[in-house]
């Protein structure tokens, strides 16, 4: 695209176009709340969150004996902390400490501390000056490690060493979550009503005198938590509550359990954690350079403070602000003393004191700091594994009609808008055959560049070539695309977006950017119902409606690696859409990237949130015209190629009608010479 300089390719493309679509949904839900005036309009407003809480966070467990196990007890400064853990679901520990006043007798007001993402949990100096001034006023304080931290990290490299950063650890299994439908935020607010439960069983513990807190991942948890256990009197969550519209315009998406399942698109926002939950005390503890938008957090506020009005209690909601990054100032911990304070019933001073600090080690529930290396049970990899097995579609025989609407449906497919500019832009003279240059757009701005090789003998048939290293490296000497035209087809490779010259629409970083792949860009997708999927879907019939436009009409597919996961998904649009389908290394099933532990980022994005719950990949292969489709190396969702063994297993429902073959290089002359006679 370089010939053309007003034509190019938009930064961050793809978040742009997802943002577009969360713009439209929230700003509808804007509307709604706009309107909502009286106690009974907001009363109403609460049952409609409530409902829709309980269908984006899906069902929680059932309540089973908890097991608690105290293991050890320290006193100091007056001080006393019960080591312990409890089980939140069978053989699921989460380790956990009370922290009481050490002369107290019972019917402590207690607050529940959430930890933020920091790896050593509720351990960190940060966290214990907070919890530890709240005990020296008096409060039981109870800490549980959240999911992937403290005591409860998941992934170790080889040499014992955490492999990942708290936000990974969350993120790569509640990746593998939401593939089989499942949102991980569930057992994060399950541990947190545990642990309510828990403390109800404490004789020191007063049961109407319930607060939470927390900051950053805390303070998503105790919102969470707050929104969805009524037994939480009091709620302060710290450096976290703003809109989706000014954390999506600014630091973006934020770790898998701070996504909802279709939140968006349900008509959910932040702000709706603390109105659901009015007029129970609330404050919003904030800070003006915090990566979560003040902005966004002021909004809310507003927002919040006309359920509470509308409710009859406006000092009910409480915002303070001091001018900070992500952190906790004092200005902000003495406003959280005083707050709880209030709302507790256990008046006295509010200023923040030194407090001597406990050692991670010595704050340890388990022996060797880690559950799993302690007390084994279950982690977030086979819980999904128990909720995979019982939700994934095992249906036989469906027909295409029936795979397409679901396809279609599950995957936000759009119909292309109609092209607008078809741009030449130029051509390359190579022996026997020329290479033209084409960018195109549609009439809602989307685009792509490809190369159209032409053979100057008469073609034998269309071929477009999906490559997931782009056109470039695509249409070099000796490659697919030149051996083809060499044989007299055309072929056509674009840049879908994300990919080769349309790299840079795919969004860089975040705190989910692992392998090189933002899956917080796919969460987006997963917030809006508007899949990455179903847009390369929209893409790649946008192409086939500008090929027919010059006159091709019998059209050929082939996709490499994670490209033909989408590919195989759009040739569900149509029947008609190609003749031929041959797929390079493509992903086996959304199954195996649900049952490797050790599962490959990158295939993630072409998979839909929970669509393994109504097709699978082998499915869209088995529904295909007999001998129309090829596929060569397919890979299990860690990488590894199939053996022969496996593809008779995975494809057992097409091996007759298809042609599949295990290969460890299908890149050879070997695969090539395949490619070219399954085309004729």
């Amino acid at each position: 695209m370089d010939y053309w300089k007003y034509h190019r390719a938009e930064p961050n493309l793809i978040y742009s176009q997802l943002m577009s679509k969360a713009s439209a949904q929230l700003e509808k839900r804007k509307e709604e709340i706009s309107g909502l005036k009286t106690q009974a309009d907001w009363s109403a407003r609460q049952k409609k969150v409530s409902s829709i809480l309980q269908e984006i966070v899906g069902p929680f467990p059932a309540k089973t004996p908890l097991n608690p196990v105290v293991t050890g007890t320290i006193e100091r400064d007056g001080i006393k902390v019960e080591k312990l853990y409890f089980e939140s679901v069978p053989g699921f520990y989460v380790t956990a400490a009370l922290f009481l006043p050490a002369q107290a007798k019972g019917n402590l007001p207690v607050i529940i501390f959430c930890s933020g993402h920091a790896a050593n949990g509720f351990r960190s100096d940060a966290y214990q000056t907070m919890m530890l001034n709240y005990v020296k006023k008096g409060f039981a304080v109870f800490a549980f490690d959240p999911i992937g931290q403290g005591e409860r990290i998941q992934y170790f490299k080889e040499d014992g060493k955490n492999r990942f950063g708290p936000t990974h650890e969350h993120s790569y299994p509640g990746t593998q979550m939401f593939v089989s439908g499942f949102t991980p935020a569930n057992y994060f607010i399950w541990d947190g009503i545990r642990a309510v439960d828990y403390l109800l069983t404490r004789k020191e513990i007063d049961p109407k005198r319930i607060g939470i807190t927390g900051r950053s991942g805390g303070g998503t948890q105790s919102a969470y938590i707050a929104a969805f256990d009524p037994r939480i009197v009091a709620v302060a969550p710290e450096c976290y509550i703003t809109s989706f519209d000014k954390l999506l315009r600014s630091h973006g998406p934020q770790d898998a359990e701070q996504i909802f399942m279709h939140g968006i698109e349900k008509g959910f926002d932040l702000g709706d954690l603390l109105e659901v939950r009015a007029p129970k005390p609330a404050l919003m503890i904030t800070t003006t350079n915090d990566i979560f938008s003040i902005e966004g957090a002021r909004e809310v506020f507003e927002e919040a403070s006309a359920a509470y009005k509308a409710m009859g209690k406006p000092e009910n909601m409480q915002m303070v602000e001091d001018d900070a990054g992500h952190a906790s100032t004092l200005k902000n911990r003495e406003a959280a003393y005083a707050f709880f304070r209030k709302h507790l019933q256990l008046p006295g001073d509010s200023k923040d004191e030194k407090v001597q600090l406990f050692t991670e080690e010595e704050l340890y529930a388990t022996k060797t700091g880690n559950v799993y290396n302690s007390i084994k049970g279950e982690n977030l990899f086979s819980l999904n594994q128990k909720f995979a097995r019982q939700n994934i579609n095992t249906k036989s025989g469906q027909s295409f009609s029936a795979l397409q609407k679901e396809v279609l449906d599950k995957s936000g497919y759009q119909a292309p808008q109609p092209l607008t500019e078809k741009i030449f832009g130029g051509r390359i003279n190579r022996d026997h055959y020329d290479i033209e240059k084409y960018l195109i757009r549609s009439a809602d701005h989307k685009f792509l560049p490809m190369l159209w090789t032409k053979p100057r003998s008469q073609s034998k048939g269309t071929v477009v070539l999906l490559d997931e290293k782009g056109k470039k490296e695509a249409a070099e000497k000796g490659k697919l695309a030149d051996r083809l035209t060499l044989e007299g087809y055309e072929v056509i490779i674009p840049d879908l977006n994300g990919i080769g010259e349309m790299a840079n629409a795919s969004l860089p970083g975040g705190d989910a950017f692992i392998e090189g792949v933002s899956l917080n860009l796919w969460f987006l997708g997963v917030l809006t119902k508007n899949s990455l999927t179903g847009m390369q879907m929209q893409e790649i019939s946008m192409l086939v409606d500008f090929i027919k436009s010059k006159g091709a009409q019998k059209l050929s597919l082939i996709a490499t690696g994670t490209l033909g996961t989408n590919a195989l998904q759009a040739s569900m649009i149509d029947q008609q859409l190609f003749e031929k389908k041959i797929f390079l290394e493509p992903l086996v099933s959304f199954e195996s990237l649900v049952t490797n532990q050790e599962y490959r980022p990158k295939y993630v994005m072409g998979s839909v949130a929970g669509g393994m719950k109504y097709y699978d990949l082998p499915q869209l292969v088995a529904v295909q015209k007999p001998q129309s489709v090829l596929l060569i190396g397919p890979v299990e969702g860690d990488g590894k190629p199939l053996n022969d063994t496996e593809v008779k297993k995975q494809y057992q429902a097409s091996i007759k009608s298809q042609q599949v073959v295990s290969s460890e290089d299908p890149h050879s002359e070997e695969t090539i010479t395949s490619v070219i006679n399954f085309l004729k």
